[in-house]
């Protein structure tokens, strides 16, 4: 029913839709048993209540409609109460009075047959009223009924005034002729004379030419041959009354037939007849047209070709009745004298797959009411539909009559016939036996009682198939359930961590050992250690009143290295976690880089744990003579981490609550003075390397770390001046200029400058601040590579008319407490 539920409330949409839309209306089903008004949003269901009362249908005759068509009362209701509640929302206007006016003739009023607009031409038929059989032959664009003018010309074609003939002589005598005939009915054949033509048709007029030209000295027949055909075709009138869509005197190709006329005029209209189309000619009916053999046997035995003045006439129909609910072409249907309702049955090609067949039901009309009945399938044949008859074909019911459904540890689930005398035992046969996993202890059946209620009977799986205990007859709806072991536990896992290449939980086997689950994660990685393994189990018999219990048993166990199995290896259970530790003492080499002033620049591996700068720069064979030891940096990933062996712990989750903590930081901080986002991440450690190269290994002398980077650059003769001054630049280096000269030179400070919040970062990585004391600012000194920062003042925000609102009331108030407490001491 899932997958079928975007259908429902499709079908059930355009539906209700289809009051613009004709061609929706003639191709969804008419059964709604199936719709979950539910499964409708509100937006649909106001657009279905304003289309409705555009048509002048009021909600009561809505719900009637679709009750109709197979809505059932229980989806009725409810919507009978979300359209209460929306119109109470005042979602939609209120509910309209009811019309006067009949559904067709406001379909009338609002049709323009000459209108180009195909919306107002599709408001004609409604899919609230039903379409009547035959009527979308006319109205359909994709069918024209143009005469083909290109086919070979017809021996019985009657010709008239303004055809034109062909004569073509050949033989003895080669001569072509175009002749016109004329309005007297003539034609005038070149050397021969006159002939009358006008009234015969196209096999008679040739024997006559052929007799004229004989008489005329032609060796007709004597090797001379003579071929007539038609040239341009006349055009004929053709007047089409009665009760069509667009009466009138249409202008029509001589070929034209009967079709071809009514398409012109867009064929019958509502109270047409498409069964008896009259073909007068000459005060007299030459033939009746039946559309309903075209369309249900491809007949065109009637559609005969038209001869100028014909007249065709549409009377009304004279019994029309309804066929609605499971067929497969539910319509208004005409129904002609001797005509049954197997007939109407033909004409709507029949039930559908889901019909009910053995009974229709029929709502008749009785003088001043309706009367409704049944009409057994045996009668179909003999029932002559009356005036107003209403057919309603409904669905098959939803439910089975024989069948049993078994579930769970069985080969073949599903359902299955309940045959005469079926019990437990030959269904579970049926169903190809019990799988090897079956709980056989106990077993279950769901049974549907008299009122529809359930019952569980539960048995005894091994009992019943032993025959220890009765079997059990199976009843109609019978659900059989034999649940497997393994849904009647949690799934057995066990979890290895550490070092092996793929660490995580494992299906548990019975008698799996540590070595097997070893082999399963991938094996050890390098370094893995096969001695001192831990695996962790669950206890189930813990003191809960003691505060010293057991959480978990712990063995500590070794294995061989190469994995090797023996009856001794420890045997893991359930929900065991094993952990492989790495082996004491080892290590990955570590790999620093150094760049610039050396003499040997380059990649060096650490060699001892406490190997220093100073170390790794011996090993570079020292600095060079233009090397800036003042402007020596070091960049190290996870500096968060400093002095912590990083193969020993996860950096990413180190480094990544580091960033949390600063953003956390950023946001609490409400006196910052900018906006943008601050810098997390800074991988520059400021060093002293002259002072590290002086004094080796001191305390500033870091020991290195993996990816380490150590840049040593050359002597620096610039500094850069950069934020808040007019004109941010590069300024050489001197030796006696202060930090205000370097500001001076890059124009000086700007009207947004912050003079105290200006520092300086020094080509080693190092930052230092402006200090106050007093009223004056001190400034850092300025090294050669150094960069001059210089900030912007935090912007001040005045007091919001609230704000200064609020501050002057707390004042008054305050005024207003302490004028009273002087008062009580007077």
């Amino acid at each position: 029913m899932n997958r079928l539920k975007p259908y429902l409330i499709l079908l059930f949409t355009l539906l209700c839709l289809a009051i613009f839309s004709p061609a929706q209306a003639q191709s969804i089903p008419q059964n709604l048993s199936g719709v979950n008004v539910n499964d409708l949003s509100d937006a649909q269901l106001r657009q279905v209540l304003q289309q409705a009362q555009a048509t002048g249908m009021t909600d009561a005759q809505l719900l009637q409609t679709l009750q109709a068509r197979g809505l059932s009362a229980e989806q009725a209701q409810i919507l009978q109460n979300r359209v209460a509640a929306i119109r109470k929302a005042g979602n939609i206007a209120s509910d309209p009075q009811p019309s006067t006016t009949s559904p067709a003739t406001t379909r009338s009023l609002n049709y323009r047959p000459d209108s180009t607009d195909s919306a107002s031409r599709d408001k004609l038929y409604g899919a609230f009223t039903p379409k009547v059989f035959g009527a979308n032959l006319f109205r359909n664009s994709n069918i024209t009924f143009e005469p083909n003018l290109k086919i070979a010309t017809p021996v019985n074609y009657i010709l008239g005034p303004e055809d034109q003939l062909n004569i073509s002589v050949y033989g003895a005598s080669l001569v072509n002729w175009k002749l016109d005939v004329s309005p007297e009915g003539n034609i005038n054949i070149p050397g021969v004379g006159m002939l009358n033509v006008s009234g015969k048709t196209i096999e008679q007029a040739t024997a006559s030419i052929k007799s004229k030209l004989a008489a005329a000295n032609y060796a007709i027949g004597r090797g001379t041959n003579v071929q007539v055909s038609l040239g341009n075709i006349r055009s004929i009138k053709v007047i089409l009354v009665g009760e069509v869509v667009k009466p009138g005197t249409y202008t029509l190709p001589s070929l034209a037939t009967v079709f071809n006329a009514l398409y012109s005029a867009g064929g019958p209209n509502d109270n047409g007849s498409f069964r008896q189309i009259e073909v007068i000619r000459n005060n007299r009916i030459i033939r009746r047209l039946d559309v309903y053999d075209f369309l249900v046997k491809g007949d065109q035995k009637d559609n005969i070709a038209l001869q100028d003045q014909d007249i065709i006439r549409v009377p009304t129909y004279r019994t029309r009745v309804e066929l609605v609910g499971e067929v497969k072409n539910p319509a208004l249907f005409e129904v002609l004298t001797g005509e049954t309702l197997q007939d109407i049955l033909r004409f709507a090609g029949s039930f559908t797959d889901q019909a009910y067949t053995a009974r229709i039901k029929v709502s008749q009309v009785n003088d001043q009411q309706r009367r409704i009945g049944d009409v057994v399938e045996a009668d179909y044949k003999n029932y002559i539909p009356l005036r107003g008859d209403k057919f309603t074909v409904e669905r098959i019911l939803d439910r089975y009559e024989n069948r049993v459904v078994i579930n769970g540890a069985v080969f073949r689930p599903g359902e299955y016939e309940l045959q005469k005398g079926l019990t437990l035992s030959q269904l579970i046969k049926n169903a190809a036996g019990l799988k090897e996993d079956a709980f056989t202890s106990r077993g279950s059946i769901t049974r549907l009682k008299a009122d529809n209620t359930t019952e569980l009977i539960s048995f005894d799986v091994n009992a019943i198939l032993n025959k220890t205990t009765p079997d059990i007859l199976l009843q109609r709806e019978d659900v059989v359930t034999i649940s497997s072991i393994f849904d009647l536990r949690d799934e057995y896992r066990v979890t290895i961590k550490g070092e092996v290449r793929s660490q995580g939980d494992f299906t548990y086997a019975e008698s799996m050992s540590v070595e097997d689950l070893i082999l399963k994660a991938g094996g050890f990685t390098e370094g893995a250690s096969a001695k001192r393994i831990e695996v962790a189990r669950r206890v189930s018999d813990s003191d809960p009143n003691s505060k010293t219990s057991s959480l978990a048993q712990v063995f500590n166990i070794d294995v061989d290295g190469q994995l090797k199995g023996g009856d001794g290896n420890f045997k893991l259970k359930p929900f065991d976690i094993v952990s492989i530790y790495s082996l004491p003492g080892y290590e990955k080499q570590s790999t620093i880089k150094i760049e610039g002033e050396v003499l040997y620049p380059g990649y060096y591996t650490v060699k001892q744990k406490d190997e220093r700068i100073s170390d790794v720069i011996a090993r570079a064979g020292g600095l060079t003579a233009f090397a800036d030891a003042d402007g020596g940096t070091l960049k190290r990933d996870n500096f968060a981490i400093l002095g912590v062996n990083k193969k020993g712990i996860d950096t990413n989750a180190v480094e990544k609550e580091r960033l949390e903590r600063l953003s956390r930081l950023k946001q609490s901080n409400k006196d910052s003075t900018t906006n943008n986002t601050p810098q997390l991440r800074n991988n520059f450690v400021g060093i002293d390397l002259k002072k590290i190269m002086e004094k080796p290994g001191s305390s500033i002398d870091l020991r290195l770390e993996d990816n380490d980077i150590i840049r040593i650059p050359k002597q620096q003769q610039l500094v850069r001046v950069n934020g808040e001054v007019l004109y941010p630049s590069a300024v050489v280096y001197s030796k006696g200029k202060s930090f205000k000269d370097y500001i001076l030179n890059a124009g000086g400070y700007s009207s947004s400058a912050s003079r105290r919040g200006s520092y300086v970062v020094y080509a080693n990585g190092t930052v230092r601040g402006t200090s106050k004391f007093l009223f004056f600012n001190i400034h850092p000194s300025v090294k050669p590579g150094s960069e001059i920062y210089v900030s912007k003042k935090s912007e001040k925000r005045g007091l919001s008319s609230t704000e200064v609102i609020g501050l002057t009331t707390g004042l008054a108030s305050l005024g207003a407490i302490i004028l009273g407490i002087i008062n009580l001491s007077k």
